[in-house]
This record gives structure tokens, C-alpha cells and sequence, in this order.
């Protein structure tokens, strides 16, 4: 799976999601990824492998992001 997660500033400086975005694959996460970065916060684009139906999934994997990057979000295995 390739998921878009894009964030806004709320009252206070706080960070909030918006609504996680799925991707078709890992060039498609980065296109969006670097599309809502000229309007959000932060954009983390990453992909997991994993088994919807139980919920057990691999440890996700960076694609890319844009923005205030928190080192835990750097520090990320790679795709």
C-alpha cells in the first residue's frame, strides 16, 4: 500500500492530519506528495506491505517529505 499523509497548522502551532491519501504506486506518491507540499505543513509519502485483513504490516517505508520533517520521519528505512 502507498499512502500520502499531508498535515496542517491548527490553532497554537499544532499539527493536524488531513485525510491519509492512497497512491497507486511509488512515483504516483511522490507526484502527490509533492503537489499538496506547496499548500501543507508537512507531506510524508510511504508505503507498507502488509495483510489488510488482519492488520499486521510491515514496518512502513519513506518515500518521500516535504516540509517540517520530525526526525523520527527522517530516521525511516527507505523505499
Amino acid at each position: 500500500m502507498f499512502v500520502v499523509q499531508s498535515y496542517f497548522t491548527g490553532r497554537r502551532g499544532v499539527l493536524i492530519a488531513d485525510t491519509p491519501l492512497q497512491a497507486q504506486n511509488t512515483n504516483h506518491a511522490r507526484r502527490i506528495a509533492e503537489r499538496l507540499a506547496l499548500q501543507k505543513t508537512l507531506v510524508i509519502a510511504f508505503s507498507r506491505s502488509g495483510n489488510p485483513k488482519t492488520g499486521e504490516y510491515d514496518e512502513a517505508r519513506l518515500i518521500a517529505a516535504y516540509g517540517e520533517v520530525p526526525d523520527d520521519v527522517l530516521a525511516m528505512p527507505r523505499a
